[in-house]
């Protein structure tokens, strides 16, 4: 199956408060926009932000849009309608939108990965995560360690590894103005509509492990969730050797 050829991608980086990690996840894209061989917009969207973001992000080479709406889905909007705007003589199916996120560190083959899927006929591509080992404690290293196999990618949505056709984004009406779940809402939306999801691990993303996030749910959500499993086999070790 072949599909139209990616002629430009849009890369979106909704930031809220982020002045810890902004500027890992910039250094990152800078390495993989080097091995994409297509012109990139980038948009840092500054989303009332009350930190030092801002200066963070004037130090790297990318157009920053300000926004206050306070949510991710808004946010993630405005960036793409942003560097649509500059490419306005490409046609949207020859358009790549690239999502990420602020606490993120995308891989080095991260945009020619979900190209080279785009050029064999994907729509959207729904990439892996992989939380800071740095954040976390050896347990839940483990967990995570053993719920997610090298080379079966588990289908769930994130945004920040996320990309598809900008005629795709645009056929289903783009990101919902939420607060957290606007990428499953999209990648929901576009199955509805048919659109061809692929998805791989072959770029998975490192992402913070923090417990509180930026949304009330997210990955930090995800994370939380986990320790609740690992407290709860705890308390079943320790009621069976009571019971012994």
């Amino acid at each position: 199956m072949s599909a139209p050829s990616i002629e430009a991608v849009i890369i979106v980086v909704p930031v809220h408060d982020e002045q810890t990690l902004l500027h890992r996840c910039l250094v990152s894209l800078t390495a993989a926009i080097a091995r994409a061989g297509v012109p990139c917009e980038v948009r840092v969207v500054l989303d009332a932000c009350t930190d030092g973001s801002g200066e963070i992000a004037a130090t790297h080479p990318f157009e920053v849009v300000v926004a206050e709406a306070n949510a991710v889905g808004a946010a993630r909007s405005l960036g793409i309608r942003s560097g649509l705007r500059s490419l306005t003589a490409t046609p949207s199916d020859r358009v790549w939108i690239a999502n990420t996120d602020a606490d993120s560190s995308v891989p080095a083959n991260w945009l020619s990965v979900q190209l080279d899927l785009a050029a064999a006929g994907a729509d959207v591509v729904v990439g892996t995560v992989r939380p800071d080992f740095d954040d976390l404690r050896p347990p839940h290293q483990r967990l995570w360690l053993d719920t997610h196999t090298p080379g079966m990618p588990n289908g769930h949505t994130h945004g920040a590894n996320l990309g598809l056709r900008a005629s795709t984004y645009l056929g289903v009406g783009g990101f919902s103005d939420v607060d957290e779940h606007e990428d499953v809402l999209l990648v929901d939306a576009c199955r509805r509509a048919g659109a061809a999801v692929c998805a791989t691990d072959a770029a998975e993303v490192l992402t913070s492990g923090r417990f509180i996030g930026r949304t009330p749910g997210g990955y930090a959500g995800y994370l939380r969730d986990q320790d609740r499993v690992l407290q709860m086999e705890r308390l079943l070790r320790a009621s069976q050797r009571d019971a012994s």
